[in-house]
């Protein structure tokens, strides 16, 4: 049964697996995700094999501390939540631990409690997301158990995108999710994305895409809805345009449909849709 993603995330694919799973293939032998975030794929279709990475050395550390230690951050969070406040959000924000236990504490409290759950780091790598409006830090009641549950068969890695998809192979579903930046920026969130993850590495994940295809690999990708990453994947798998609704706005009346495209490459012979373990 898929359980929800224990994580906010900008970019999060809820709408996408609670509309469009279809879209994945039933059958596989090992998932992939090289762009992790809050893993709303992988906790829905709840695979016995994984393979999860991000960049991200605070998110994985965050989803090793979950895998081992559930219960405990549920309790430390529930403290928190106690004592929530502007006071202590700052305070939290500013702390810099160094267990690998208590670091996930900071990170799951301050995605919680922060604005539309966004990660972002100034240029010394410190958190400076403003307090959000948000007030519900403790988790419901084996919530964080649920997902430890769900990522034990997973091995968690902090890597580069291309040193995960170039390991990929037959049997494997590679979902690729990368943050959108395209060729010409049009828009502050795309220009915060694109010192992440530029144009280049845009470029260099297509053709590791492209090499995984030809081993035999599945390909799920999602991508700006733009000519750019259009043209970028002219040729490859099939092109979909998918409509949700958009997630930044601070005021919900603000919030529209949006679209985002959605290739997908699968070997002869695979069927779907998916379909998450019981």
């Amino acid at each position: 049964m898929a359980i929800e993603p224990f994580l906010k995330w900008a970019g999060g694919k809820r709408w996408l697996v609670s509309r469009f799973a279809h879209l994945f293939p039933a059958t596989f032998d090992r998932y992939i995700e090289p762009f992790l975030g809050s893993g709303a794929v992988f906790f829905h279709l709840r695979p016995t094999r994984a393979l999860l990475s991000d960049t991200n050395a605070e998110l994985i550390n965050t989803y090793r501390a979950v895998r081992l230690h559930a219960t405990e951050i549920a309790g430390r969070l529930a403290k928190l939540h106690a004592a929530h406040g502007k006071a202590q959000y700052y305070a939290m924000r500013s702390s810099q631990p160094k267990s690998r236990l208590d670091r996930a504490v900071r990170f799951l409290y301050l995605n919680r409690t922060c604005f539309n759950g966004l990660y972002r780091v100034n240029r010394n790598g410190h958190f400076n997301v403003p307090l959000g409006s948000k007030i519900d830090v403790a988790f419901p009641d084996g919530a964080l158990e649920s997902a430890a549950r769900a990522l034990a068969g997973a091995l968690l890695r902090t890597a580069d995108f291309e040193d995960i998809v170039d390991g990929t192979g037959p049997g494997d579903l590679l979902f690729v999710d990368p943050p959108y930046t395209v060729m010409h920026n049009s828009n502050n969130f795309v220009k915060y994305n694109a010192h992440l993850f530029s144009w280049d590495d845009q470029k260099r994940l297509a053709a590791a895409v492209r090499r995984a295809a030809a081993r035999g690999s599945a390909i799920v990708l999602s991508n700006a809805d733009h000519a750019s990453v259009r043209q970028l994947y002219r040729g490859f798998g099939t092109h979909l345009r998918l409509d949700r609704p958009t997630r930044l706005a601070a005021d919900s009346r603000c919030r529209t449909e949006t679209t985002e495209l959605l290739v997908t490459a699968l070997p002869k012979g695979t069927r779907g849709p998916a379909k998450g373990r019981k």
